[in-house]
């Protein structure tokens, strides 16, 4: 591969010693660097996101594309796919980053037919298969557009109408071959449209159903054609619909279990999504962890101010530190990874801008990783933690944590030992001991 795209860009490498101003470089990211025992590049497993940084043009419900790229002539040829798909490879190797993600519909056009458009996938993916082997970058997961044709409009694996839910699964079943075929490390779906607008024309019940006989037969095929990549649920709460049936971590495990698929999916868990639900940046991060679901993240931000999903790069310290803390806790997210399903901004035009967006969000989460070790080599928090809940580890407070004791027996430890004391929870102690890592 030729490198012609980006001739006025360097390689990108790590130089602590840059000037505050020079953004064209790694302050902080330095791949080989090992934290914890394991190379930072292994904690971290970055990956660029396909759709936005080589599909997005700036457009947005109130404007026009601001953004045109030499790679993107704008037309739904397959020579102009093929040239954005060279093009984000060049870019993937001057950045130095060892992972990619896609949508089908992404990198290849829809074709008049079925048949058509698999084999206009067939064709893209022999290419994307090809500069996977030049470049070394690998498939860090692939999922499947459900959810921008007029079809979908009213769903894909929830929709009223049986023909769109067996056409969307024939698109599935295509989109699994093409993971395996690329070595996909997971396979994501997202639901769009899996959702509600008006609870007076939606039958809940069928249409959950559905989506879980629909999840049931991508895993049947999944293991017929020896696919061995993680399958991962993206939660998000709402938009496009009114109400998304994934609406959070918990949720989405609910959802799992009353099912019983909660042994073969996990979650790509996006903080923006997160933040749409009305948690917290790291709420679901961690609450997918701490349910042993966390799968991977999309790591993006957005600004909950205005109250949809902005999907911009990461560059906040102290939601990395957090996030990479339990992401510590729990020896990493592999197979899964740090995916940057991320935009520039629709004013931020010029190409250069495009790399400075994933290097400020990398040195973001380096900076995050290495305070989230600090935190846990100290074991400060950890033990101030512990010590909150001692009154579990002995005594009648042990009988409860194991449950080996009951009501009667609760009653009576009160009467013999009445009100029980106010302990302070010491919330601004921890924040003040937080912040003092960053």
């Amino acid at each position: 591969m030729s490198v012609e795209f980006f001739k006025d860009v360097p390689q990108i490498v790590y130089n602590r010693d840059a000037n505050i101003d020079e953004t064209l470089c790694f302050k902080f990211y330095n791949a080989t660097e090992v934290i914890l025992g394991r190379p930072m590049e292994e904690w971290l497993r970055f990956s660029v996101c396909f759709w936005h940084s080589f599909r997005g043009t700036g457009t947005d419900p109130f404007g026009q594309a601001t953004i045109k790229r030499s790679w993107d002539d704008g037309t739904e040829t397959m020579d102009n796919y093929k040239r954005r798909l060279e093009a984000a490879f060049e870019f993937f190797t001057k950045l130095g980053i060892k992972y990619w993600t896609f949508h089908d519909r992404d990198i290849s056009p829809e074709g008049s037919s079925l048949e058509e458009t698999n084999r206009n996938l067939d064709e893209m993916s022999d290419l994307a298969l090809n500069l996977q082997r030049q470049t070394g970058v690998q498939l860090l997961w692939n999922t499947c557009n459900l959810f921008a044709h007029p079809r979908y409009s009213n769903g894909a694996a929830t929709n009223p109408n049986a023909h769109v839910v067996a056409y969307a699964a024939a698109q599935i079943k295509k989109g699994l071959e093409i993971g395996q075929k690329l070595g996909a490390k997971n396979f994501v779906f997202w639901g769009g449209r899996e959702g509600y607008n008006s609870l007076l024309n939606t039958d809940l019940h069928l249409e959950m159903s559905n989506m879980a006989n629909f999840l049931r037969m991508a895993l049947v095929y999944k293991k017929k054609i020896g696919f061995k990549g993680q399958l991962l649920i993206e939660p998000k709460p709402k938009e496009p619909t009114r109400h998304q049936y994934d609406y959070d971590a918990q949720t989405v495990m609910s959802f799992l279990r009353q099912f019983n698929l909660h042994n073969d999916f996990k979650l790509n868990i996006e903080p923006n999504h997160t933040t749409l639900a009305g948690h917290g940046y790291e709420h679901d991060v961690v609450m997918a962890s701490t349910l042993g679901i966390l799968g991977s993240i999309d790591a993006n931000t957005g600004s909950p101010d205005l109250g949809w999903d902005t999907d911009q790069f990461p560059m906040d310290i102290r939601a990395c530190t957090a996030v990479m803390l339990q992401v510590i806790r729990q020896g990493g997210v592999q197979p899964g990874g740090l995916n940057f399903d991320a935009k520039v901004r629709r004013e931020s035009t010029n190409t250069k801008d495009l790399f400075i967006a994933h290097i400020g969000a990398m040195d973001s989460f380096a900076r995050g990783l290495r305070n989230a070790a600090k935190i846990v080599e100290d074991g400060i928090m950890a033990k101030y933690l512990k010590g909150r809940y001692i009154s579990f580890e002995s005594g009648f407070g042990l009988k409860i944590a194991t449950g080996l004791t009951d009501l009667e027996e609760c009653e009576e430890f009160i009467r013999q030992h009445g009100e029980p004391e106010t302990i302070s929870g010491q919330q601004e102690h921890c924040e003040a001991i937080f912040n003092r890592y960053l």
